[in-house]
């Protein structure tokens, strides 16, 4: 079932946000974070935007979440959005799912761009953002610096009300 998250949801989406600290370039932050951490991202993030998580049987094992793109006023109606699982739970249709969802609401509250960033590689990640539409604009190579590697960024723009 997907639900919109609360502020109750911040453990169980920083343990599977800290799995990808831990394992993976998904994320250029290299050191865990604590509860506090989401608490206030969601609480922040739902004046405005939304955040949803994926639950199955009382247990969250997946969110999506859409935050601005940048703090100036002109970039007021774009947004970058994230989805992430629960390590284990991917190749199941719950990502798609959970985009689906982020999308449709973004297009209902009249946001006009949305953008993904993927760091490379990440077929999967990739595969799904060509499944909504998305289309690759940009690919900075070595912009980031994880477990002793330079990591290449792409980031793929969906126009959302045209």
């Amino acid at each position: 079932m997907i639900r919109k998250a609360t502020i109750n949801d911040a453990k169980d989406i920083t343990d599977i946000y800290n799995y990808y600290i831990n394992n993976s370039v998904a994320t250029f932050e290299e050191l865990p974070v604590g509860i506090s951490y989401f608490t206030e991202k969601v609480q922040d993030g739902l004046k405005r935007l939304p955040w949803f998580v994926y639950e199955i049987n009382g247990q969250v094992i997946g969110y999506s979440y859409a935050n601005q793109w940048k703090p100036r006023s002109g970039y007021f109606n774009s947004v970058e959005v994230s989805v992430y699982l629960k390590n284990g739970v991917t190749q199941k249709g719950i990502g798609s799912e959970l985009y689906k969802t982020l999308i449709d609401y973004l297009k209902e509250i009249n946001i006009h761009v949305a953008i993904g960033g993927i760091c490379l590689p990440n077929e999967p990640c990739v595969a799904l953002h060509k499944k909504f539409g998305f289309k690759k604009v940009a690919h900075f190579k070595e912009i980031g610096y994880k477990f002793n590697k330079w990591v290449d960024v792409e980031y793929w723009q969906l126009t959302l009300n045209k």
